[in-house]
C-alpha cells in the first residue's frame, strides 16, 4: 500500500526565499528552490509568471527533513506577508526542541499566547512569525 502525506504549502508575495531560509535555519533539513525563470519562457499559463519581474521569484520551494514545508511566491501578490487563515501546529514531547522552535519563530514575530503549562496538562503557545504565518506549539504532558 502506498502512503499519502499532507504537507503545508505556503504562499508569499515575493519573499519566499527569505522565509524558507529562515525556516531552514530553525528546522534544519535540505532546502530546494526553483525560480519561475528556471523553466522555458512560456512555461506558465499565467502571463505574469512568465514576466521578467517574476523570473527570480520562487516557483516552488521544498524544505525536507524532520519538518516538511512547501512554498512559492504568488506572482500576483503585492504584499509580502502570508494572509491565509490557518495555523501550522507542531506537537510532540521533546520540550527542548519545541521550546527552541517557539523561541526561534518568535524572533521579529508576535507571540499571541506565551508557551506555558495549560489546564489540560500540555504546554502550549501561539506565535505569528515575521512572515505572518501562525504557529501553534504543543508540548505533550508526560503521562503518569
Amino acid at each position: 500500500m502506498t502512503q499519502t502525506t499532507l504537507n503545508p504549502y505556503l504562499f508569499f508575495g515575493g519573499n519566499c526565499r527569505e522565509a524558507m531560509e529562515f525556516y531552514k535555519g530553525i528546522f534544519g533539513g535540505e532546502l530546494m528552490l526553483n525560480t519561475f525563470g528556471d523553466g522555458p519562457p512560456d512555461a506558465h499559463a499565467d502571463p505574469k509568471a512568465n514576466s521578467e519581474d517574476v523570473k527570480s521569484k520562487i516557483m516552488h520551494a521544498r524544505l525536507s527533513g524532520d519538518i516538511v514545508l512547501l512554498a512559492s511566491d504568488d506572482p500576483n501578490s503585492s504584499g509580502t506577508e502570508n494572509k491565509s487563515q490557518f495555523s501550522l501546529s507542531l506537537e510532540g514531547s521533546d520540550t527542548s526542541k519545541l521550546t527552541g522552535y517557539f523561541e526561534a519563530l518568535s524572533q521579529n514575530g508576535q507571540v499571541k499566547a506565551p508557551l506555558q503549562k495549560q489546564f489540560w496538562g500540555d504546554t502550549f503557545g501561539m506565535v505569528a512569525d515575521q512572515f505572518g504565518v501562525d504557529w501553534m506549539i504543543s508540548i505533550n504532558a508526560e503521562k503518569a
